[in-house]
């Protein structure tokens, strides 16, 4: 039978909970959690209503993005220790993306009603959470303004003709 639970050293492991202390991290441990899907289920769709952030402690998720002509395009694929699914949290729009698991996998599902349990609870683990997560928001944003100016890039080496000397 697989764990439907998650200790708190798995926890420390992660970035989203880095700097948090054991007390804290045994009290997540005690509120957040599991989820088990099988291959190929879907944990929501792009589009879907959203109150809950994922992280993933075993396995593999694929994360699918559609483009305006109607084609699945893979975004990312995420592995232990990644998470998806928090911007729902922070702007409370529809989710932007497909996440679906590729592998025998281990999710801990983190609600907003967990994140506001541990505002009440504790302000200060609160914030290093959030600022965790807004960091990686930032590294991810770093990484698409890369990718988007290579393909700028390539567009315009390829389909606009440059002056002859």
């Amino acid at each position: 039978m697989a764990d439907t639970s998650v200790t708190p050293a798995e926890l420390r492991n992660i970035g989203l909970f880095g700097a948090l202390s054991d007390e804290v991290l045994t009290v997540l441990a005690g509120m957040l959690t599991v989820v088990l899907p099988q291959i190929g289920e879907v944990i929501f769709r792009e589009g879907d209503e959203g109150n809950a952030m994922y992280v993933v402690l075993n396995g593999e998720m694929e994360v699918t993005k559609q483009s305006r002509n109607g084609v699945d395009a893979r975004v990312a694929v995420l592995g232990p220790g990644d998470w998806f699914g928090e911007m729902s949290i922070v702007d409370i729009q529809p989710r932007s993306a497909t996440v679906r698991a590729v592998a025998p996998t281990r999710l801990v599902r983190i609600s907003a009603a967990d994140l506001d349990s541990l505002y009440r609870q504790d302000v200060r683990s609160y914030a290093i959470v959030v600022l965790n997560l807004a960091r990686e928001l930032s590294r991810r944003l770093r990484v698409a303004d890369g990718i988007l100016a290579d393909l700028i890039a390539n567009v315009l080496d390829t389909y606009i003709a440059k002056p002859r000397p």
